[in-house]
């Protein structure tokens, strides 16, 4: 067959007897496949040169276009145990609506009058306070009271001091006076003695000079023994101020003392008043949580923990909901090479799972079953996946998205880029090259915007 050896086979073998190799050997058959041929390669060389949209393909899902309308579970912040289920799997609820009841498990929350014990004792308290408050305010009553008192009582003992140092003065101005009268009796007595030895004067003189003399020496002795009275009293006055200030500094201190006792309790009693009213409303608001409600308006979808008396942890996830009024998108999730080339308002073509459609890889403005969709973000950091996360929304001016698709269904999208020449795409994607790099309007729009 590759006429490779010496000994030529139509040479050695007569082909006439064969009626099938002389038909093949027909030379007006050779002719229609040569024109084949011919129009083959110029049909060819037409398709090479016709417009191709280079794209940008990614596969992802069905999901909203913002993170409030997205299906979400509900947790209980309190761990307890499911009592009571009000609705069924697939049920409408709104904003509000109980979903299921859960009792305490944990020991210091069981009581059910807790709250209202609570509440006793803080009105229990806050009468402790206002008797305190009352207590400090007749303290502090008192302590004026004794310190006006204080200021009579030594103002008094000093009017007394004054008083007895006048006394002490005039006794002692007696006592010289009587010193005088005794020094005038002692001379008189003396003249009349000299007087009677020279027979001048009578016996009966001399015994009167005597008793009178007698009489002012008595006296004086009498006014000595005042003067040492007053200078006593004198001294008592002076005692009496002391001891006032004395005995009036310490009633007000100890009636400090109890008031500062008492501002003390009050204090301590209104913390834990505070303490007792911050307990009773985490105690109400607990006893709220007993009841799940419906966080928005929704369907429920899947109760994960159901079984009566089954028990939970706090932020455990106990059902979920999907809301009822969302704006559909699609999240698609694209190579980090073709990452530079999706921007914020890029025209984006979806197709969805479920729904039939026919995708033309280099016209995809020509698929059927395909719908117009626009990038409303783009992620800036690498998923899990290794790819980018792209959210895409519907296109306002074009047609509508299907109303049946359901959030979480499968999507593809197809990122129409610039047009090529079909013969640059396949020589592009022979040598590896990626899609030719620009700038929509759009993109450059933004970028100038940003600056």
């Amino acid at each position: 067959m590759l006429n490779i050896s010496h000994n030529q086979l139509n040479k050695k073998v007569n082909f006439d007897s064969y009626s099938a190799l002389a038909k093949a050997q027909n030379v007006k058959h050779n002719k229609y496949f040569n024109r084949f041929l011919l129009a083959s390669a110029i049909i060819g060389i037409i398709i090479l040169f016709l417009p191709w949209t280079q794209n940008v393909t990614g596969a992802g899902y069905v999901t909203t276009l913002t993170p409030d309308q997205r299906p979400q579970t509900i947790q209980s912040p309190i761990p307890g145990r499911i009592e009571q289920w009000f609705v069924r799997e697939g049920d409408y609820v709104t904003k509000g609506d109980t979903i299921l009841f859960v009792s305490e498990i944990k020991n210091e929350y069981q009581d059910p009058r807790l709250v209202e014990r609570t509440i006793a004792q803080r009105e229990a308290k806050s009468n402790a306070v206002i008797s305190y408050k009352d207590k400090v305010r007749a303290l502090k009553r008192q302590i004026n009271a004794l310190q006006s008192e204080r200021k009579l009582k030594i103002e008094q003992a000093k009017n007394k001091l004054k008083q007895t140092q006048y006394k002490v003065k005039s006794d002692s101005i007696d006592l010289v006076a009587a010193k005088t009268n005794k020094d005038i009796a002692q001379k008189q007595y003396d003249r009349t003695v000299t007087l009677q030895t020279e027979g001048l004067k009578s016996r009966a003189n001399v015994e009167d000079k005597q008793l009178k003399l007698q009489e002012t020496e008595a006296k004086l002795i009498g006014q000595e023994n005042k003067l040492l009275a007053s200078k006593n009293e004198l001294i008592n006055a002076r005692l009496d101020i002391n001891r006032t200030a004395t005995e009036y500094a310490e009633k007000i201190s100890k009636a400090q003392s109890h008031k500062f006792t008492a501002s003390s309790a009050q204090f301590d009693t209104e913390a834990q008043v505070s303490k007792l009213e911050n307990a009773s409303a985490n105690y109400e608001l607990r006893d709220k949580m007993r009841y799940i409600l419906a966080p928005q308006n929704g369907y429920i979808n899947k109760a994960i923990k159901s079984g009566i008396g089954e028990t939970f942890k706090e932020g455990e996830q106990l059902v979920g909901i999907m809301p009822a009024d969302y704006d559909i998108a699609v999240e698609t999730f694209i190579e980090p090479i073709d990452l530079p080339l999706i921007y914020v308002g890029e025209d984006i073509r979806v197709q969805f799972d479920g729904w039939p459609a026919i995708v033309f890889s280099g016209w995809p403005d020509a698929s059927f079953g395909t719908y117009s969709g626009t990038v409303v973000a783009v992620e800036t950091f690498i998923s899990a996946n290794g790819k980018f996360r792209v959210l895409v929304a519907p296109k306002k001016e074009a047609e509508q998205w299907p109303k049946n698709v359901r959030v979480g269904s499968g999507a593809r999208t197809i990122a129409l880029l610039q047009d090529v020449p079909i013969w640059y795409e396949l020589w592009r994607k022979l040598n590896g090259f990626p899609p030719d790099y620009y700038l929509p309007t759009t993109a450059k729009d933004l970028k100038i915007e940003k600056k």
